[in-house]
């Protein structure tokens, strides 16, 4: 596939890689407390699902696409050069929520883009492009960030000018990447991109049943994955409709993903206290980005092999050790904290991994035949919901302390991993529903 629009959305995904996380330092530079930190993460959840369903539905309606994508771009390249322009918490606050609501608006509409010219048979490899582009370009704003907060911030007169410098840096990758939107993205017709609702079904089968991409270990916000996903969702038929064990499923999914919230909304504040510089602390979120991209390929082999419900349920059960361990061995001085954090990080990567994989062949079993389309997007507007309330969470357990936070988190997950244990009666082995490594890949 030769589509040279795919650069440039791999490029304006190395801006918000690095933002996802620059934006938080920021906030701790300004003196920001955790719940600042509680409500930046809330805002891209809570603000970014409204805009992931918007904008979709206005490039559904719009003769020609390509304007959505380069105003999502432009809007991108807007917000980060006007980010460090204001001191104030509060106006970053306000200005991170809509980084985040119009970044939304570019993935539904290129995922029409990269179906609209193909045969079915092709979607997959299709989709696959499209996310691998955008997972490259999210850990490449994880290096960047590391390699400028490392290297070049001593010449800057202080740290909070190199993270001003950094968001100018990102802002002109993305007005670039804008650019190079405007020239590539093809202007497609109605009759040419549009789709039936069964072809709807098959992209958001294709996106649900995926491996996961760099950006999802630590920023699980999925505005793609919920809008496809969502298409389908008629709520009165729902009601009543799902078996016993697919709502406790849904309980387990809302406990653990606010765990996992709760844990990732106060974690820049904790690392800068316990001595981490912003060069550490992105190269944290690497490793875990990173750990999780190198396993979903062999998780999902090993999901074809054992108990779906006890492999997920384990690695939940590491989670849940793993996010209070994180405040005990950060406690380590110098070179021997941040080497155990490292471990500690990576070890939350190979478990996300898991999680992500599983996920969905566990709603995709528990799920009646005829509501597994719609179960699939319940799931996705679960995970993004309790990703806004465990921000909240996070934030306001952190002022009693962070180990207090991260206790919280664990128990949610562990509470998590407890229903999903009890979840008897699914088949121990194969026909997992979740894919393998090289096969149906989506784009979050």
């Amino acid at each position: 596939m030769r589509h040279r629009w795919l650069y440039a959305w791999g490029l304006g995904s190395v801006a918000l890689g690095a933002a996802s996380l620059l934006v938080p330092l920021y906030v701790v530079a300004l003196g920001g407390d955790p719940v600042a930190l509680g409500l930046l993460a809330a805002s891209a959840a809570l603000l970014g699902t409204p805009g992931a369903l918007l904008w979709g539905r206005v490039a559904d309606r719009t003769a020609d696409r390509r304007p959505v994508v380069v105003g999502s771009l432009v809007g991108v390249a807007a917000s980060l050069a006007a980010i460090p322009l204001v001191e104030s918490v509060t106006a970053v606050l306000a200005l991170n929520a809509l980084l985040w609501f119009v970044s939304a608006a570019g993935g539904p509409v290129l995922t029409l883009l990269v179906v609209a010219d193909a045969p079915e048979s092709e979607w997959s490899r299709r989709i696959a492009a499209l996310n691998k582009y955008q997972g490259y370009g999210w850990a490449g704003g994880l290096v960047l960030g590391t390699a400028w907060l490392g290297v070049l911030a001593p010449r800057f007169a202080s740290p909070l000018a190199a993270r001003q410098w950094l968001f100018a840096v990102c802002g002109a990758l993305a007005a670039v990447s804008a650019a190079a939107a405007a020239k590539w993205v093809p202007s497609v017709s109605p009759a040419a991109a549009d789709l039936g609702r069964g072809q709807r079904r098959r992209v958001a089968r294709l996106l649900s049943r995926t491996q996961r991409n760099a950006k999802t270990a630590t920023f699980a916000f999925t505005p793609n994955r919920l809008y496809w996903t969502t298409l389908g969702i008629r709520p009165r038929r729902l009601v009543g409709r799902f078996t016993p064990r697919l709502t406790a499923y849904f309980l387990a999914v809302a406990l653990f993903s606010t765990g996992f919230a709760t844990f990732w909304a106060p974690l820049p504040a904790y690392l800068s206290t316990a001595g981490h510089g912003g060069d550490a602390t992105f190269g944290l979120y690497l490793a875990t980005s990173l750990a999780s991209a190198l396993c979903y390929g062999v998780v999902g082999e090993l999901s074809d092999r054992f108990d779906v419900r006890l492999f997920q349920s384990a690695a939940l059960g590491v989670r849940a050790l793993a996010f209070p361990a994180v405040a005990v061995v950060g406690s380590a001085a110098g070179a021997v904290g941040l080497t155990a954090n490292g471990g500690v990080f990576a070890l939350l990567g190979v478990t996300w991994a898991v999680i992500a994989v599983t996920g969905t062949g566990l709603v995709t079993r528990l799920a009646p035949a005829s509501l597994r389309g719609e179960s699939l997007g319940v799931h996705a507007a679960l995970v993004a919901a309790s990703g806004g309330v465990g921000g909240l969470l996070g934030g306001w357990a952190a002022q009693f302390g962070y180990g207090v936070a991260f206790a919280v988190a664990g128990a949610l997950v562990a509470a998590g991993a407890v229903v999903v244990a009890a979840l008897r009666g699914l088949s121990t082995a194969g026909g997992s529903g979740v894919a393998t490594a090289g096969s149906e890949s989506g784009t979050d």
